[in-house]
C-alpha cells in the first residue's frame, strides 16, 4: 500500500469507524458486532504504525491515548456555567413564573421546555472547526477543571462532529453512569476489597477525577447533551431561538440528547410532565432528581436575566427527598473560623437517597429549639440527592425520658473563652460567636479555608496543623514563606513530598482579586458576594477607602455585608495581615471593574402607571 492509498484507507476506516459508535451509543441502533468494530480498528492502527505521518490526537482510534496526568489543570470558561434554582411544588412554580411576568412586557405569552434533571456532573464541551478542544467540569462556574482526556473515553461524546457544523461551539450536558453499570462495578469493588459507591452521580465524578484516562474509561460512562451556551453568528442563530430547537441541533451534531422531553403552554401541562416522569423514575436507566423547566424561546430567556447566580429563565422541580428515622446519639459544638458554634448531630449510621449517614449540621439553637431535639431521640432525617441530611422532625413518642436537653456552653469548648451570642445589628441574631480572636479553632478552621481558596491542594489539613505544632506557621500569611528545608527533615516529610509543597505554595501566589477577598474569611463574604465586590471595586486599595454606602451600592450586597465588610477593612490586625501577605510575595490581580455605560451615575424619574412592573 502506498502513502496515497493509505491516506484514502485511514479516511475511509475514521470514517466508518465513528458512524458505528453513533449509531451504537447514540441512537442505540447497533449495524455491527463488537467484532467487526474491533477489526476495523485494528486495521486502521496497523496502516497507522506503518505510516505515522496521519496520526491524529482528535481521531476516534485515540478516545484513550493520554497518559496519566500529575495533576488536572484550571480553565476559564467563557461564558459561566451558572447553577439552578429549585422549587418544590405547584405553589413555588406558579411563584416563579409570576415573578418572570413581572419582569416581561405586558402579554407576554410563556412557553416552557421541560426536559430530565439527571444526577450527574454537569460538564461543558468546546468544539472549533468541529473537533473537540476541550471538555470541563463546572467548577465554581468562572473556572473549572480541565478533564478533557477523560472525557474522550465516554464513547457517546463525539470527538468530531458532524458536518455541517459551526466553527465555534460550546456545548453544556451531563456525565452520568448508568444504574447497572454502577451495579457491575460495586460488585467488582466488593470482591476486590474496595469501599463501594454511595450512588451513581458519586460513581461518575470519581471516574472522571481519576487522573489516568484509562481509568476512567472502564467506567463506562454516558453523556447526555442539552443545551447550546456558545455558537459563532449567522445561519446557526435561528438553530438556537428556542431551547427546544437546540435540542435538534445537538441531535444533528452527532450528540446524544434524552427523549423524556415536552414543550408545555403552561404550568399546568408542565406538573402533568412531572407526574407522568415521577411515575417511570425507579424504572430509567439513569438517576435523576428532577425535571428542568426552561422559558423555551431564548430570547426571552436571556432578557430576564440572571439573580445570583441563578438564571431567571430556568428553575428545577425536585422530587421530594428522601426521610429517615435515625437515634441521635450525641450533639457536639463545633467552632467555625469566623468563632460561629455550629451544633452537630451524630446519630446511628442510617441508609438514605443512596447514602450512609451519621451526621447532620442543626445549624444553631433556635433550630434546636424549633424542633425540641434532645440527645436520645428519635429524629426523621431527610437528604435530596446530594444535599447534605438535615434533621426535619423529633418523634416525641417514643421518647422513655432520658434524653438530655442540648445546651449552648458559654465557653468555647477549644479555648475556654467567653461565648458571646451576637446583636440583631450584626445581622446574625441567633448565632453564638468563641470571642477569642486567639481561638485555635478559629485559626485552625480560617487556614483550611484559606489554603482551599488558594487551591493549595497539598497543604490538607494534618499537614497544617503539623505546620502549626511545629512552630513552621502561625497564621496563613507564613505559609508563603516556607522553604524546603523547612519541611524536608520533618518526620514522614521527604525531599520529594517537601518540593512538592513548596512548589505548589510557589504557583498559587498570584490570585484574583475575588477569590482574595474570599479567602480573607471576612463575615457574610462568601464566593458570589466576593465576586460582586471585586467587580465593583477593581483593587483591595480601592476597597480599603469604600464607605458603607459605597459598599451597599452594589447589587446583591445588603446592609449587613456592608458593614461588615466596611468594619474587616478598618481592624488594623486585617491591614497587618493584608501587608504580610504582600510582604511575604501574594499577587492580588486587579478585577476587570464594570464598565460604564452611557446611564452611568443619572438619575431617573418615571411618573405615571406602570401596570406591569
Amino acid at each position: 500500500m502506498n502513502k496515497k492509498d493509505a491516506e484514502k484507507r485511514i479516511s475511509k476506516l475514521r470514517n466508518e469507524i465513528e458512524r458505528l459508535r453513533n449509531k451504537y451509543h447514540v441512537q442505540n441502533k447497533p449495524e455491527a458486532t463488537d467484532e467487526v468494530y474491533d477489526s476495523l480498528n485494528k486495521e486502521l492502527r496497523s496502516i497507522l504504525d506503518i505510516f505515522p505521518e496521519f496520526q491524529d490526537l482528535s481521531a476516534p482510534e485515540n478516545r484513550v491515548g493520554g497518559k496519566p496526568l500529575d495533576k488536572f489543570t484550571k480553565v476559564k470558561h467563557e461564558v459561566r456555567m451558572l447553577s439552578i434554582g429549585n422549587v418544590f411544588d405547584r405553589e413555588e412554580l406558579d411563584s416563579w413564573e409570576k415573578r418572570n411576568m413581572k419582569l416581561l412586557a405586558g402579554g407576554t405569552k410563556l412557553e416552557y421546555f421541560c426536559e430530565l434533571k439527571f444526577d450527574g456532573l454537569a460538564i461543558s464541551l468546546t468544539y472549533e472547526n468541529g473537533r473537540l478542544v476541550r471538555g470541563a467540569t463546572r467548577g465554581d462556574g468562572a473556572t473549572g477543571e480541565d478533564i478533557t482526556q477523560n472525557l474522550k473515553t465516554i464513547q457517546t461524546i463525539p470527538l468530531i462532529l458532524k458536518s455541517p457544523f459551526p466553527d465555534k461551539i460550546e456545548i453544556r450536558g451531563e456525565a452520568l453512569m448508568k444504574k447497572s453499570v454502577l451495579r457491575d462495578l460495586n460488585l467488582k469493588n466488593e470482591k476486590e476489597g474496595r469501599p463501594l459507591f454511595a450512588n451513581s452521580r458519586n460513581a461518575a465524578v470519581g471516574s472522571l477525577r481519576q487522573l489516568d484516562p484509562r481509568l476512567a474509561a472502564e467506567r463506562k460512562l454516558d453523556f447526555f447533551a442539552y443545551s447550546v451556551d456558545q455558537i459563532s453568528a449567522g445561519k446557526w442563530k435561528d438553530k438556537i431561538s428556542k431551547h427546544s430547537l437546540k435540542h435538534e441541533l445537538l441531535v444533528d451534531l452527532g450528540f446524544m440528547v434524552d427523549s423524556n422531553t415536552q414543550i408545555c403552554k403552561d404550568t399546568k401541562e408542565v406538573m402533568d410532565f412531572i407526574e407522568k416522569v415521577s411515575k417511570v423514575r425507579d424504572g430509567l436507566h439513569f438517576g435523576i432528581d428532577g425535571v428542568v423547566i426552561n422559558i423555551n424561546d431564548t430570547e426571552i430567556f436571556e432578557n430576564l436575566g440572571v439573580t445570583g447566580k441563578d438564571p431567571r429563565g430556568v428553575t428545577a422541580y425536585k422530587f421530594p427527598a428522601e426521610k429517615a428515622t435515625t437515634i441521635v446519639k450525641n450533639v457536639l459544638i463545633n467552632v467555625g473560623r469566623t468563632g460561629v458554634l455550629t451544633p452537630l448531630a451524630i446519630f446511628e449510621p442510617t441508609l438514605v437517597a443512596g447514602s450512609t449517614v451519621s451526621k447532620a449540621t442543626l445549624h444553631n439553637m433556635d433550630q434546636i429549639e424549633r424542633l425540641d431535639l434532645r440527645v436520645g431521640d428519635t429524629v426523621v432525617i431527610e437528604k435530596a440527592g446530594d444535599v447534605i441530611p438535615k434533621v426535619v422532625e423529633v418523634l416525641v413518642k417514643l421518647r422513655n425520658g432520658k434524653e438530655k436537653k442540648v445546651k449552648i456552653p458559654n465557653h468555647c469548648p477549644v479555648c475556654e473563652g467567653v461565648v458571646a451570642k451576637k446583636s440583631k445589628e450584626s445581622g446574625a441574631s441567633v448565632a453564638y460567636y468563641c470571642i477569642n480572636p486567639k481561638c485555635p479553632a478559629k485559626n485552625e478552621r480560617y487556614l483550611e479555608h484559606f489554603v482551599s481558596v488558594f487551591d493549595i491542594y497539598e497543604l490538607g489539613p494534618k499537614v497544617l496543623r503539623r505546620f502549626k505544632d511545629e512552630g513552621l506557621i502561625t497564621d496563613a500569611a507564613d505559609i508563603f514563606t516556607l522553604e524546603k528545608s523547612d519541611i524536608e527533615g520533618l518526620d514522614r516529610f521527604g525531599e520529594k513530598s517537601a518540593e512538592n509543597i513548596i512548589n505548589e505554595i510557589k504557583i498559587k501566589k498570584r490570585i484574583s482579586l475575588s477569590k482574595f477577598l474570599w479567602a480573607l474569611g471576612i463575615l457574610h463574604v462568601g464566593e458570589e458576594t466576593a465576586r460582586d465586590i471585586a467587580i465593583n471595586f477593581g483593587t483591595v486599595a480601592n476597597l480599603m477607602k469604600a464607605s458603607v454606602d459605597e459598599i451597599n451600592e452594589i447589587e446583591n450586597v445588603g446592609a449587613a455585608v456592608s458593614k461588615s465588610v466596611y468594619s474587616f477593612f478598618r481592624d488594623k490586625n486585617n491591614i497587618k495581615f493584608i501587608d504580610k501577605l504582600e510582604a511575604n510575595g501574594v499577587v492580588v490581580e486587579k478585577a476587570d471593574k464594570k464598565t460604564q455605560g452611557k446611564f452611568t451615575g443619572l438619575t431617573f424619574v418615571l411618573t405615571g402607571t406602570l401596570e406591569t412592573m
